[in-house]
């Protein structure tokens, strides 16, 4: 098999002529090429626009061809496949999963496919109903505490883009959106070098994975939430939960796949001295745009061309003082959504349905924050620094989860805004017209200052006077990390599993859903006996 590098076709042109520039890349006649198929589609914007393709091809005497052929960009095709654990669960307890985000998702199917028949926890709703409490919310302004855009059925992710790109390289990336597309997820994912699958699409890739995980004896308990743990002698001995009524479940395996917004599942662990540390992580505000305009600054004369996606952008710099500065989590034809999930404190976030087809582009404007930045030394003081921005978040929007927003210009003048431009905001329930340095500390506004007009080199139209800056994002990732071994994940206290992005291991749904498969292997592959190590 052969794998050729840099195809290239100009908007407009047809993936049907691919064979062919593949072949005369090969200096071989079409009929030559044997099980082509395509492996990757990129857009690259550089210059002239143009979408990017690998693709994989069988020839007869392929090594004679890639001697005569001597292009680096012809090579022999390497594929490293995942293989799931073959290993049987024989522990004496039924393993239980806190949080059945990606990576608590992950972990139940590996464990439930080995015939372990775990418990999974989630504190909010299956994802029918938390759809509506989300939709009722950003409506009304009634939030309910367990069911909202960071707790239910999916994790945060669910009401986000469906971005599945991570800049890791791990062969359980591919195994997992394989096994999102056998679930509904659309078959692009798989080629596409930025994947992503929209809310609309992730509302049924849930439900069916829900349906597998049933179907093999996976105990899926919504309205759930841990409210402590039975440790003994140095390990996992059994856990205890607040639904309807307390409840107490014999285990002695427990992956925390809790998430980063699980404050409370923090304090309890903080209490119960599991170790944690303080972790970096980033806050700001979501910037947003006319989705047209972006597309202009990036593509030029083929922007709105339908063969090309509604563009994105990755855009970070270093401000005199040293902050980092970067774009996060960035929704084409998206909305800016409200993501509290506590009363009383604004959160910000963007989502995107699958077609990206509205009108702005959104994404998180951060700056780097770190232990330096917190009052004190405790491990939980980067989550009183995120709930004292929310906080104050809150109190200029003045209540009713109504976001502070700001135009661009007038951010930079420090003058308060009266209303939009030519960019009107997407979040709901609203907003309110006021000037962000009222509810930033300074160390935050002037990093976003400086910043503005250094990333506006990168793409024209990034410091636009209209655009429209939202406070607050501070749930970028977790600011702690639960501490566990390199080689046995588990925490020192035996049988607890620190998982995925609430744990300090992951960022982001693949990355997540990977740490997930890692976990159930060591679950798997120590078995009982290994846990003590």
């Amino acid at each position: 098999m052969l794998r050729i590098d840099e195809i290239r076709l100009h908007p407009g042109e047809d993936e049907s002529i691919l064979p062919e520039r593949a072949a005369a890349r090969l200096h071989l006649p079409v009929g030559a090429l044997n099980h082509f198929r395509i492996v990757r589609r990129s857009v690259d914007a550089r210059k002239e626009v143009s979408l990017v393709y690998s693709v994989q091809l069988q020839v007869r005497g392929e090594e004679k061809v890639l001697r005569h052929c001597r292009d680096k960009h012809i090579s022999k095709a390497v594929r490293t496949r995942y293989t799931p654990s073959t290993a049987s669960y024989s522990g004496a307890y039924r393993p239980v999963i806190v949080g059945a985000g990606p990576a608590g998702l992950f972990c139940a199917l590996a464990l439930s496919r080995a015939g372990a028949q775990p418990i999974l926890l989630e504190r909010g709703a299956p994802v029918e109903q938390r759809r509506e409490d989300v939709a009722f919310f950003w409506k009304t302004g009634l939030l309910s505490p367990a069911s909202n855009v960071q707790f239910g059925e999916g994790g945060a992710g669910t009401f986000s883009d469906g971005k599945l790109n991570t800049g890791t390289h791990d062969a359980r990336n591919r195994y997992i959106l394989e096994q999102l597309v056998r679930f509904g997820a659309p078959k692009e994912i798989l080629i596409d070098a930025k994947p992503h699958v929209g809310t609309d699409k992730l509302y049924f890739v849930l439900q069916n994975i829900r349906q597998e995980l049933l179907s093999l004896g996976c105990d899926i308990r919504f309205g759930q939430r841990l409210s402590d743990l039975e440790l003994k002698d140095g390990r996992v001995r059994g856990v205890h939960t607040v639904s309807c009524s307390d409840g107490f479940i014999d285990t002695d395996t427990l992956v925390l796949a809790i998430g980063h917004s699980a404050r409370d599942t923090f304090e309890l662990l903080a209490r119960r001295g599991v170790p944690m540390e303080q972790k970096p992580f980033a806050v700001g505000v979501r910037i947003e745009h006319r989705q047209r305009e972006i597309d202009m600054a990036q593509y030029g004369r083929y922007a709105g061309h339908p063969a090309l996606p509604p563009t994105s952008y990755k855009l970070s710099c270093h401000t005199s003082g040293g902050r980092g500065v970067f774009s996060f989590c960035v929704c084409p034809g998206g909305t800016v959504v409200a993501a509290a999930s506590e009363r009383g404190r604004v959160v910000t976030n963007g989502m995107s349905e699958y077609a990206r087809d509205g009108e702005n582009i959104n994404g998180g404007f951060l700056v780097g924050v770190g232990p330096q930045d917190f009052d004190g030394g405790d491990p939980l003081s980067g989550v009183a620094f995120q709930r004292r921005l929310e906080a104050a978040a809150y109190r200029l929007g003045g209540g009713n989860f109504i976001a502070p927003a700001q135009r661009v210009e007038d951010f930079l003048a420090h003058r308060p805004s009266v209303g939009p431009g030519a960019v009107l905001p997407t979040y709901r329930p609203g907003v309110r017209w006021t000037d962000l340095h009222q509810c930033l500390p300074p160390f935050l506004t002037e990093a976003l200052e400086e910043a503005l007009p250094m990333l506006g080199k990168h793409v024209t139209g990034y410091d636009a006077p209209d655009a429209v800056l939202t406070a607050v994002e501070s749930r970028s990732s977790s600011p702690v990390r639960i501490l566990r071994d390199a080689d046995s994940y588990q925490s020192p206290i035996a049988g607890l599993y620190p998982c995925g992005e609430g744990a300090g291991y992951a960022g982001g749904i693949l990355s997540a859903a990977a740490d997930g498969l890692r976990c159930a292997e060591k679950i798997l592959t120590c078995g009982q006996e290994g846990s003590d190590v």
